[in-house]
């Protein structure tokens, strides 16, 4: 195989995901019938799902892409009976050095670097972006994958080249192998198989036990989605609560008495200092505020990078022609108070409002609704042109 470093671009899929389009991604069931039924509940598997589907970047792009600093990358092995895995960006004569078979080259976040992996990923659009979290890729030759392990997540694990045998289990045993770089079920009972051809679907639940395995050489698209566990939620929960609350007053004793024990804490200062931390509450609106900062700001990996410089009635010209859209790496949420973009807090008059929250749902704003904002909201139009410099969105022609 030759490996290099410039992707070329693919067809692209339709970046919409109405509940029509999810009818034909999920099997012919509904998006609701989907989520009552099926969601964090069962697996399901749906033959066909994306028809004419080979994939969206071929084996020598993905290693190619993994070469790149900006890159997650993992190349996990398996030799005499034992788990090894590396982390990226690799030199490019690492893959000239690998055996036949019975190896794995994983790249996280493709969506943040081709546009087709983002359309894609906008058909997954039934379920809310705040859950999701990215698209990674794997290829492996014959023999090749992670092993049996289970994920904390959903996931959509989609087919692009080749086949790969998947064999899952609802076991209660989810002990791990010691001392393996990799969750490694210690134990794994194969209760079902199938083997998917490209454009074929399987979702599993958050902690079905998985294996799956290259049947020649293969690639899969993981969707996979977020789910923080309550401690991680709230030790960044205490950080925004740190950055955003202010506790008045200060600790006073005026009537101290006389202590037997001069380092005992006393029992009047424990409760004087519990009723000053009473002063420390929060509501729905607060939840909301940490949640639309947490959930778009971006992983410490990410960089943007700005465009060249333009001036403002440049921009203007520029997206009235051609519309504008997210970067592929931002992030974008709202809620009934606002949006946030990229971990920070947008505030604009009420009646732009409409135009965020588009651009947060569909990632992109057309060119007539452009002309709109540029006739009638000279704020939004400012702000824009402010993304812009900072890399968080592009020109759609771009």
């Amino acid at each position: 195989m030759r490996y290099h470093t410039n992707m070329k671009k693919t067809p692209s899929l339709s970046s919409t995901a109405t509940k029509n389009n999810a009818l034909t991604l999920l099997g012919g069931i509904s998006a609701e019938e989907f989520l009552k039924e099926y969601w964090h509940k069962k697996p399901l598997l749906v033959r066909n799902a994306i028809p004419d589907f080979s994939g969206l970047i071929s084996p020598d792009e993905l290693a190619g892409l993994a070469c790149e600093e900006d890159a997650q990358s993992r190349l996990i092995s398996f030799k005499a009976k034992h788990w090894k895995m590396e982390q990226g960006p690799f030199n490019e004569k690492r893959f000239a050095q690998l055996p036949e078979r019975d190896w794995t080259l994983l790249v996280q976040e493709l969506n943040h670097h081709l546009q087709e992996a983002a359309d894609l990923l906008q058909q997954f659009n039934f379920i809310p972006h705040a859950r999701l979290d990215d698209l990674m890729v794997s290829y492996a030759p014959d023999g090749g994958g992670v092993g049996p392990h289970f994920d904390s997540y959903d996931v959509f694990l989609l087919q692009g080249l080749g086949q790969r045998l998947w064999r899952i289990s609802e076991q209660e045993d989810l002990s791990l192998v010691e001392g393996s770089p990799l969750r490694i079920l210690k134990n794994f009972n194969t209760e079902q198989e199938w083997t998917l051809s490209p454009g074929d679907m399987l979702y599993l639940p958050p902690h079905v036990a998985h294996w799956g395995i290259a049947v020649g050489d293969c690639m899969t698209y993981s969707i996979g989605f977020r789910a923080p566990s309550a401690q991680e939620f709230g030790s960044e929960f205490l950080n925004y609560l740190q950055e955003n609350k202010t506790l008045v007053g200060q600790y006073r004793d005026p009537n101290l008495s006389l202590q037997d024990a001069p380092a005992e804490i006393g029992h009047p200062m424990i409760s004087s200092v519990h009723q000053m931390l009473e002063g420390l509450k929060w509501n729905d609106e607060d939840v909301a505020d940490f949640l639309g900062r947490y959930l778009t700001e971006p992983k410490v990996h990410i960089l943007f990078d700005g465009p060249a410089q333009i001036s403002f009635a440049q921009f203007k010209k520029r997206m009235t022609q051609s519309g504008i859209q997210l970067s592929l790496k931002s992030q974008m949420l709202f809620t009934n108070k606002g949006s946030y973009l990229n971990g920070e807090c947008v505030e604009v008059e009420k009646s732009a409002n409409l135009y965020l929250q588009l651009l947060a749902n569909a990632r992109c704003i057309e060119n007539d609704i452009c002309r709109e904002i540029v006739d009638e909201h000279a704020e939004l139009s400012n702000l824009f042109y402010e993304w812009y410099g900072n890399g968080y969105l592009n020109f759609s022609d771009e």
